[in-house]
């Protein structure tokens, strides 16, 4: 029996030369053949992957797209990790106690593209049957149905939204729309919008509305769509991108058939008898009502009079709406509802889940509430992924792979980082995935930080420098900003971060500055200096040391007591005067300045 032919994996461009070496023949009859197809190519010139593919062929072989075989293997498995990822909400249900549930949807997109005519068109078009008068309340999502199939929609207001669901852990969409306007086409914030549904792993359905303009363009949009890596359905491609008129509601039935048909492809599946899990979409005090919370069953069934806990925030359900206002008594997996009995509006994302009663409840709450606030206390939320520590995240299971922001001074800069990093991550003998969330030119933003942190991922700068904004978003969120200015230097850290050998470095930051206006001696307490913060703030938990003039005259030290009047305090903030007194320090001079100093890593 005849051999069938070998398959060859062709890059999208190659040289000649590799060619022939790639399917074991002289580079002469590569060129032989190549010129019997009317192109005539050097040894060392390069072709394109249409044109290596006629050659293999001829010879022989069959030509199969490397670009197209990576692409395929990494949606395998984005697939496998958001199965993965929505499993965590029908954790412990056997397999066959679940079945499918509606998909949850979020628009994402430009400002200024149609997100919103193009949901109000589909309110108005497919609301859920059997309602009467349209939507009379807004809860932030909604249900409407086609073909008799439901769906939900997220009615959050732009990916920043939907980006800081996920920074708290929610799971919040199974599938996203993108919404690109034809006269407009892409836009930086499309850009954006498409960074962040990637790295959530949801399958993408593309709108591109506004398709009744004079001077619309489709194609165009797909080209530049193409041109990112979302390649239409009716260019080879795996991407459903429709046409729609949301002011006429041209296409939007299409749009409802292409999504029912993407959910389709995916595992969307839920337990309606299981452990009651969910989202929390928003929440808000109602003057009348109380606390008014918009949840989002993932899993089991919510029913009026269950008592849950969402983040720090607890209750009994006392009443539950739907989106058009009407009230109902029992939620099942992707149903939004309105629900009354919550103690305090609980953060949008967050996880909320059944207690088994009110007294549970309640210490599960406190407890919560006061990690909170011994976060705030000591200096916020810490870095939930750096460099010097992925290699550790790995080996425990925390992480998979390292994702990464990328941001560099110039295009040519930084196609070759790009390039050297998915190299490192082929040659690691760990067989760690390096995943290049953004690639970009230009200054770190506060978008790559609600990225980075939404993603577990750190920040590569390259000769760039880094909003203000930005920086103060990544010490809140606990996010990585790693800056280079050799590239080598960047490549070698990488490197070493893989193989788990990449050492912490450390460095004393000033937080706060004392002026020593009085000295106190305190019976039983000793000597106190009494200030004014003069900069910054000073924290009872820091280091602190003594400059007298131009020398140092108390070098590290603790801080052992923080008084405001007679009342012990962790922090007095700049413009506020204070007591303070040092460990072993019984000599102060008036005008000496307080250094506070805490300690923490560099990069």
């Amino acid at each position: 029996m005849a051999e069938s032919p070998k398959e060859i994996l062709i890059p999208d461009f190659i040289v000649v030369r590799e060619l022939a070496t790639l399917i074991g023949i002289s580079p002469i009859d590569v060129m032989k053949t190549l010129i019997s197809n009317g192109i005539m190519a050097s040894i060392n010139q390069t072709i394109d992957f249409d044109t290596a593919a006629i050659v293999v062929e001829e010879l022989g072989f069959i030509a199969k797209s490397a670009s197209e075989e990576a692409a395929a293997q990494e949606e395998v498995k984005r697939a496998e990790e958001r199965e993965e990822k929505w499993s965590v909400m029908y954790q412990g249900e056997a397999p066959d106690s679940l079945s499918s549930r509606p998909p949850i949807i979020t628009i994402l997109g430009h400002v200024d593209h149609g997100k919103t005519t193009l949901l109000d068109t589909i309110r108005k078009t497919a609301v859920a049957e059997g309602e009467a008068g349209g939507i009379t309340q807004h809860i932030g999502a909604y249900q409407a149905r086609h073909s008799g199939r439901t769906l939900t929609f997220l009615d959050t207001p732009g990916h920043e939204a939907f980006t800081a669901m996920r920074a708290r852990g929610a799971h919040g969409a199974d599938i996203a729309i993108l919404v690109v306007a034809a006269d407009d086409g892409v836009m930086p914030t499309t850009r954006e919008a498409l960074d962040h549904a990637r790295a959530a792993n949801v399958p993408i359905v593309v709108a591109i509305t506004k398709v009744d303009r004079r001077n619309a363009s489709p194609e165009t949009v797909k080209q530049q769509l193409a041109e990112l890596d979302l390649i239409p359905d009716d260019w080879d491609g795996n991407t459903m991108m429709l046409p729609v008129n949301s002011l006429s509601g041209e296409g939007i039935e299409d749009l409802l058939e292409a999504l029912t048909l993407v959910a389709d492809a995916n595992t969307i599946v839920a337990n309606p008898k299981g452990s009651l899990r969910g989202t929390v979409v928003e929440a808000e005090v109602d003057r009348s009502r109380g606390t008014m919370a918009t949840l989002l069953v993932m899993n089991g069934a919510m029913k009026r009079g269950d008592t849950i806990i969402a983040g720090t925030s607890y209750g009994r359900i006392k009443a539950m709406f739907d989106s058009s206002g009407k009230e109902v008594k029992r939620a099942l997996p992707s149903m939004p509802v309105a629900v009354l009995g919550l103690d305090a509006p609980p953060d949008p994302g967050v996880m909320f889940e059944i207690a088994p009663d009110d007294k549970s409840a309640r210490s599960h709450a406190e407890s919560r509430r006061n990690e909170e606030r011994l976060r705030n206390v000591y200096g916020g939320t810490p870095a939930s992924l750096t460099l010097d520590e992925f290699f550790e995240q790995f080996q425990s299971g925390e992480t998979k792979e390292l994702a990464i922001v990328l941001k560099a001074d110039v295009q040519g800069s930084l196609q070759p980082i790009t390039d050297e990093l998915q190299n490192i991550s082929q040659r690691n003998e760990e067989q760690i995935g390096v995943r290049i969330l953004r690639q970009e030119v230009g200054r770190v933003t506060e978008s790559d930080v609600m990225l980075a942190s939404a993603s577990n991922a750190i920040i590569i700068g390259f000769n760039v420098d880094v909003d203000n904004a930005a920086l103060a978003s990544a010490e809140v969120q606990g996010v990585e900003i790693r800056r280079y200015q050799i590239i080598y230097k960047l490549f070698e850290d990488i490197e070493l971060a893989l193989h788990g050998m990449l050492e912490p470095k450390f460095a004393n930051r000033v937080i706060g500055v004392a002026e020593v206006r009085q000295i106190f001696k305190i019976p039983r307490s000793g000597l106190i200096a009494g200030c004014m913060i003069r900069d910054g703030v000073a924290r009872r938990n820091a280091k602190a040391r003594v400059k007298r003039g131009q020398s140092l005259a108390v070098e590290s030290v603790g801080v052992a007591s923080l008084k405001r009047f007679q009342e012990d305090v962790r922090e007095v903030r700049a413009g506020f005067e204070c007591g303070i007194g040092l460990d072993g320090v019984n000599e102060y001079q008036e005008g000496d300045l307080i250094e506070f100093f805490v300690r923490e890593r560099v990069n």
